[in-house]
């Protein structure tokens, strides 16, 4: 199980605001940064595909990692067995980075008005907001019934 996280899945960064973000910051054409962005995904991903890493000094190693066979154990039974070899990516942050995100103040500073998480959640705001009106009426215009379970608790209480 994972342990519970602070990411905000409403404020996410897609590939197309990363785009216009660098183009941005750095400014350049839109069309050539994302060409450029495929083309670097496409080079890490058949290099490191082929057993070779790729390190981004101060930013991130890319690598691919063979684990052999091995015995473990069922954990519901306690039975030996066998686990296969296995292959997996494997992506670790290096200090630049991690110093930056733990840090905000070691981190770039971007152009004024390049981006903000807030802009990116106000650009998607205006479509979950259209949604709830709809909902709002169709709960007022019914009244809520109360569930079984809800009617046991309040006998209990």
């Amino acid at each position: 199980m994972r342990p519970p996280s602070n990411y905000d899945e409403g404020l996410d960064m897609n590939r197309r605001e990363l785009v216009k973000t660098v183009a941005a910051h750095g400014d350049l054409d839109p069309k050539q940064v994302d060409a450029t962005l495929r083309s670097f995904t496409e080079v890490v991903t058949a290099v490191v595909a082929k057993g070779e890493p790729v390190n981004l000094s101060g930013f991130a190693k890319f690598a691919k990692v063979q684990r052999p066979a091995r015995m473990g154990r069922n954990p519901s039974t306690g039975e030996a067995i066998r686990i296969k070899a296995s292959k997996k990516a494997r992506i670790t942050p290096l200090k630049g980075f991690k110093e930056a995100v733990m840090t905000p103040s070691l981190a770039p500073k971007l152009a004024r008005g390049v981006w903000s998480p807030s802009s990116s959640a106000a650009n998607k705001a205006p479509a979950k907001k259209a949604a709830a009106p709809a909902k709002k009426a169709a709960a007022t215009a019914a009244p809520a019934k109360k569930t079984p379970a809800k009617k046991a608790a309040a006998k209990k209480g």
